[in-house]
This record gives structure tokens, sequence and C-alpha cells, in this order.
């Protein structure tokens, strides 16, 4: 069978019922790039016959390695690569003023664009990030470079045109019907390239930057294409008091969205660090999902989320970088600053039980493609999923994870959690393409 390939050994992911599971003699079977089988070691050469598959098809992994679902970045804003690690003294208002809108100005060219969005995509890809939740800026020109890029190395990804049309700097705002315009232009190419993996989604900025009546007339394009929608929500406690002064009429941020049709269960809210019972209760009834983001609320002095509160009360929830806010872009990282998040939230707070690394695991993988709406085709291991994959090894040269004999595998999948980087993911696909 061409276009066959079939992974025996330690196989890590999370179910419906399990945060995770760890299966340490598996075999996986993947032909044009979805799973078509999962099953025990011992029946490998009976599944071979049945498919009508090449014994040199098969890839034994070694004893510290083991395959794990492609990291899922639910929030990244794909223009401010550069800043990753600068203007992080600043708060998220001034941090936007002084270091944002320049950096994401500059993709006004489409040769710079091209450059940096090359560079950023090879980063996330190199973490092991097999699909990733993009902002774009909001040149269309430069919106469709970053397509390019994407399609060309092979990552699953959703790409917005930034929309933002008041309280913006005058070198970097648009008119309200030419970012309409632009947005359905930028939506019919991605739409015309008939790429499976790469998909649009409406990207109001947030509700400081937008109108109504541009929030309202996204809504409508949203509707009318059938695509997600990705914006901010409560980041910051100024930010939640600017909206306020903005849009007085309304009795909470997420009020605004859902009266311009923003809030459904195709919606994306990154942070939504400082919401109200009622604004959980309306993000629950409408399917909405929240990204996490916790490097850069950290890193911002935003807020700490309180992810097992998300979680008990069934809301979706997924991990974001959101370089640069967020300084890292790696998953990793996600994950080990969500847990440190609610480690921190833990004690300051009496009774309160923080996340543990299956968690955030879950969160970085199948939740993120929950958050995504991606959750029949990726996310974790299952047969007719692509396969979306990372090959790890925990004992390479350089590994900083060092490995004890009387390491248990879920001692060294831990260890990789907290240590592990780049060096240790050793092969990366996305729908059974090697990318990494």
């Amino acid at each position: 069978m061409n276009g066959a390939m079939v992974f025996c050994g330690t196989v890590v992911h999370s179910t419906k019922n399990e945060y995770m599971t760890i299966l340490e003699d598996t075999v996986i079977g993947v032909h044009h790039g979805k799973i078509i089988f999962i099953d025990e070691p011992g029946n490998v050469r009976t599944l071979l016959q049945a498919h009508n598959i090449d014994e040199d098809c098969v890839k034994h992994l070694g004893k510290h390695q083991f395959l794990v679902p492609g990291l899922i970045d639910t929030h990244a804003h794909a223009p401010q690569y550069p800043n990753c690690g600068k203007g992080l003294d600043s708060g998220l208002l001034e941090w936007l003023e002084k270091y944002t809108f320049p950096t994401e100005a500059k993709c006004q060219d489409p040769e710079y664009a091209l450059e940096m969005y090359t560079r950023t995509v090879n980063c996330l890809l190199r973490y092991g990030t097999t699909t990733a939740s993009y902002f774009a800026t909001i040149h269309y020109k430069s919106s469709t470079v970053l397509c390019d890029v994407i399609e060309k190395m092979g990552q699953r990804a959703f790409v917005g045109k930034v929309n933002m049309d008041t309280n913006s700097p005058d070198f970097y705002v648009e008119d309200t019907d030419e970012s309409l315009k632009e947005t359905e232009r930028f939506i019919q190419n991605v739409i015309g390239r008939k790429n499976n993996l790469l998909k649009p989604i409406v990207t109001p900025r947030f509700a400081i930057t937008c109108s109504m009546k541009l929030m309202s007339e996204l809504g409508k394009i949203s509707r009318k294409y059938d695509i997600p929608i990705q914006t901010h929500l409560s980041e910051s406690l100024n930010e939640c008091e600017a909206v306020k002064k903005l849009f007085p009429e309304f009795a909470n941020y997420t009020s605004v969205y859902q009266e311009a049709g923003l809030i459904t269960k195709k919606t994306i809210l990154a942070h939504a660090v400082h919401l109200s019972d009622c604004e959980m209760a309306l993000l629950k009834a409408n399917g909405a999902g929240i990204s996490h983001c916790p490097n850069s609320n950290i890193s911002l002095r935003s807020g700490l989320l309180d992810a097992q509160r998300v979680i008990s009360c069934g809301i979706k929830i997924g991990l974001g970088t959101d370089i640069s806010g967020g300084y890292s872009c790696s998953m990793l990282d996600a994950m080990r600053m969500a847990l440190g998040v609610s480690n921190v939230n833990s004690i300051i707070r009496q009774n309160y039980q923080p996340i543990d690394y299956k968690q955030a695991f879950m969160m970085a993988t199948l939740g993120g493609s929950r958050v995504l709406g991606l959750e029949d085709v990726t996310g974790n291991f299952e047969v007719g999923k692509d396969f979306d994959a990372l090959v790890v090894d925990a004992m390479t040269e350089s590994s900083l994870a060092g490995v004890e004999d009387c390491d248990t595998m879920e001692d060294i999948i831990q260890k990789f959690i907290y240590l592990g980087d780049d060096r240790n993911i050793i092969e990366v696909y996305v729908a059974g393409r090697r990318v990494v």
C-alpha cells in the first residue's frame, strides 16, 4: 500500500474520558495521512497483510521514544514574532501602542512579511505545533503571504486578516467599509486554495479597536461563509474598564460581542481572565471556547485565569502561546505556565485544586482541537482522524530531560512536559506528511 506508515511503541494521548492515556505497546497504521488502525503489537503481521502494507513501512520506536498528538496553539500573533522577549516591562495597552502596532505595521511590505512569517511558522513547527490559529495583520496582501508560507511548510492553520477601525494609531487603522471588503476578499482567497489544512477565520482584534458596525458586519460574514471567529476578551482589568467606557449600554464585555453576533460555537476567545459568572454562563450556552494564554497573562501582568473553573463549567478550553505577549513559541512552555498559574491560584485561594500535568497536556492537544472545532479531525489518535503527531525522544544527546533506569514511562512523559524542548522532538507529522 503506497503512502502507508506503521509505528510500533508507546502512544500517549487524551480521550473523551481520560486527560492522559499511556499505551506502552501499541501499533498505529497510517495511510494517505489518516489513521487506519490502532492495535496491539502481536497483531502486526496480520494487520500488514490485511491492509497490504510492506514490512519496510514499519517503524519501531525506541525505549525512551513515544508518540504524542501534534500540539495545538489556539492563539498566536504571527507578525509579532520579532518582538518575542521584548517590551514586557509594559502593561497590555501600553505594550500594544509602543511595540505591537508599529511591528505589525511593517507587514505592509510583503517582502518583509515573507521573511518574518517564514521564521515564525518554522519556529512553531520545530516546537511541535502542528495546528495554529493565527492573527495576521490588517493588510490583505501580507495576510495571503502568511497563507503561502503555511502551505509551503505543511502546517494546519486558521488565518485571520485582522480588523480594527477605531481607537488605533493613524499608521495602523482601517476604514470600516474597506476593512469589510478586504476581509471578504481574503476569505475568498483562502477558500479558493482548496487546502483542507488551511482555513480562514474572522478576526476583529478586540472591542476597543472595533466599532459596533464593524463587529456586527463581521458576525454576518462569519455566518455567510460558515467560518469561525477569533478575538480577545477580558485580558486585563484596564482593558475591561476601557470597554465599559466605550460601550456603557452593555452589562459586560462579553455582551458587546454577543450583540454583534460574535459569540457562537465557532468562537475562540483569547484570555477571558476576568469573567463574571454571568459571562461564563453566556459562553457555555453559546458553545464558545477559551484560549488560555498563561505566559502572556503573567508576562504582561494581565491576571490569573482560573483554568479549573473553566473546565468545571464545561466550557471548551485550549492553550495559546499568544506570541509575543507570550515570549515563547513553545506549547510545552504554555503547558508549564498553565501549571504555574494554577499553582499560584492554589496558593492565594483556600481549598483550591490546581490543574495537573495531564490536564495541561489535554488542553494542548484534544482540548485545543475542541476549541478550534477540529475534534473530529485531530487532537488525539483515533481511527479515521488525521495523523498529526510528534515522535518524541526523551534521551537525545543534548536533552535536558535526564532519564533514569528506574523511571516509568509516566515519569519520562512528565519529564518531557516539564523539561523537554525542540531537541526532544525528532519528527513532526501533519496529516501524515513529515514536516520536521
